[in-house]
């Protein structure tokens, strides 16, 4: 009797093996949960179940050694995930940090360009720029890693009511900054108008019943601030403009913002065509970023990985299908080229650096990479000496958007009523951001400067503490924002999210979440899924 336990393990264990072979791992991972061994993933179709050492120990099988090309979000997510049941993961980043795209500069951070420019950022204490990504929105995934990782969160201010709209080129209202709230009350208030005197006036009468129109009337009077049948359901401007004098105490009852502006000029001034942007489900508040920085991702990353995991500084040349693995070359910092050899190589970096690797892939995975185009981005950080803003616009964080070719300003979620803030001075893309990655670092500077001061008046340059600015498409290993597929049900995007005999690739460019984290983490995801089940299937 004393041999009936190790006899059952030793059944079992063969019995799970058996069908790991036959059904591979989701049958075998079913079997193990039907048998009270593992949880039995939900039938969620973005449900994920990372691999466990358990899945090794039940069914005779070892983790294998994985390299891994690039050390942003999805590399370093591969790895993470990976080691989670025992892989030997080691990952090469050409860099000497983590995180790829994802980077924050503060005081101290030094970069060089494509084309030799050295910057380096003399932000004060407590001040930074999010080079890369800056948001994150509520349905990733990237917030669950955030939690898993113990990476602080605060909110992000997307869309802020006492923001400004800046156009200088529209047809009427040009070169006067408007506050969103001011914009949105005229153009709802004017559309309002317009609908409700056509619905009254029986022009959706095929469309809609007399309870219809009269439901219909009443939400464009609350929506649009609109007065009644009466007055021609005009609208005429509220207090939800805002104000030039605040209400307060006694008789103080503020002056309501005017005069309003005509119909006309709403329409030409094109502020309307701005409220799209909250309304885009990956843009909708409230957002969030990580406390002192979205480095903070990556950085938690390193850090739950193994230690020695990452090797910094090291470019990776080459990769081969060889007997029994890959074979992965890289070159040092000193220029000097290593060998490295593993069951699996998983490609983590941008498709355009991964098209410059030798390897015996094929043309078509060579040509595959070289489809998706790159875009060009750009980005300043200004650190001013006080946060005017905030004391003379009372404008606490927000995106201002313009037509000039700053693109969109960010003005900071944090460090609120403090000594200084940084700003974002321009995130821009595809022209604009060639332009400005053109220049040298002061010139964009003094560019960048000069736009705003005609949104924000000499403050904007008087009060400049320092500056630093990055152009994506001129960053070594980088040399992109994000990329664009002509077709993403195409052969091209279906040949590179399979694998390449014991290669595979990752990244946000293998997702349908292009440019951001969660891209990366959920192809990254799928990766580990695909390794995992081909190892316990084998």
């Amino acid at each position: 009797m004393e041999h009936s336990a190790p006899f059952a393990e030793t059944s079992r264990r063969g019995f799970l093996r058996t069908v790991g072979v036959a059904g591979g791992a989701g049958v075998l991972y079913s079997a193990m949960g039907a048998m009270g061994l593992a949880p039995v993933p939900t039938a969620d179709a973005a449900s994920y179940r990372a691999p466990q050492e358990s899945d090794f120990a039940l069914s005779g099988r070892g983790g294998k050694k994985v390299v891994i090309l690039g050390g942003g979000i999805a590399g370093l997510a591969t790895a993470y995930e990976l080691g989670k049941a025992g892989y030997d993961c080691r990952i090469l980043e050409a860099k000497n940090r983590p995180g790829g795209r994802n980077w924050t500069a503060r005081g101290g951070t030094t970069e060089t360009d494509l084309d030799g420019n050295t910057q380096q950022a003399r932000f004060s204490d407590g001040q930074y720029m999010n080079c890369g990504p800056g948001r994150l929105p509520q349905s990733h995934v990237t917030l669950d890693y955030c939690r898993e990782l113990g990476v602080e969160l605060q909110a992000f201010v997307n869309q802020n009511a006492d923001a400004y709209i800046y156009h200088q080129n529209s047809a009427a209202l040009a070169g006067k900054p408007m506050r969103w709230r001011t914009a949105k009350a005229d153009v709802y208030g004017y559309v309002s108008e317009l609908l409700a005197k056509a619905t009254d006036q029986g022009a959706l009468d095929a469309a809609l019943t007399k309870d219809d129109k009269d439901r219909l009337i009443s939400f464009l009077q609350s929506f649009g601030a609109i007065k009644g049948k009466a007055d021609g359901f005009a609208y005429a401007g509220t207090d939800r403009r805002g104000y030039t004098v605040e209400p307060g105490a006694a008789d103080n009852a503020g002056v309501v913002l005017g005069p309003v502006p005509s119909l006309s000029d709403v329409l030409a001034s094109g502020v309307g065509q701005r409220f799209s942007f909250e309304l885009g489900y990956d843009q909708a508040m409230m957002m969030f970023q990580p406390v002192g920085g979205m480095d903070a991702i990556p950085r938690a990353l390193e850090k739950a990985i193994r230690r020695g995991t990452i090797q910094y500084e090291a470019a990776a040349t080459a990769v081969a299908n060889v007997p029994g693995g890959v074979e992965v070359t890289w070159r040092d910092k000193h220029g000097r080229e290593h060998v490295e050899r593993a069951d699996f190589c998983v490609v983590a970096t941008p498709p355009h650096i991964a098209a410059r690797l030798r390897h015996n892939l094929g043309d078509p995975v060579t040509n595959a990479l070289k489809t998706p185009t790159p875009l060009a981005v750009g980005k300043i950080g200004l650190e001013y000496k006080r946060r005017w803003w905030e004391l003379e616009d009372r404008m606490y964080g927000g995106v201002v958007p313009t037509d000039t070719d700053l693109a969109n300003m960010w003005f900071p979620s944090y460090g609120y009523q403090g000594r200084r803030g940084t700003v974002i001075g321009y995130y821009n893309t595809g022209a604009n951001a060639e332009a400005y990655g053109k220049l040298p670092h002061a010139q964009r500077a003094e560019r960048a400067v000069a736009q705003g001061v005609k949104i924000f008046g000499d403050r904007y340059r008087s009060e400049l503490a320092a500056s630093f600015s990055v152009a994506w498409h001129r960053t070594p290993f980088l040399e992109g924002g994000w990329v664009g597929w002509r077709d993403q049900n195409g052969p091209e995007y279906k040949l590179l999210n399979q694998p390449q005999g014991n290669v595979y690739f990752a990244g946000d460019w293998l997702s349908h979440v292009i440019a951001w984290q969660h891209g990366a983490f959920t192809s990254a995801r799928k990766v580990v899924t695909d390794i995992h089940t081909r190892v316990m299937a084998a």
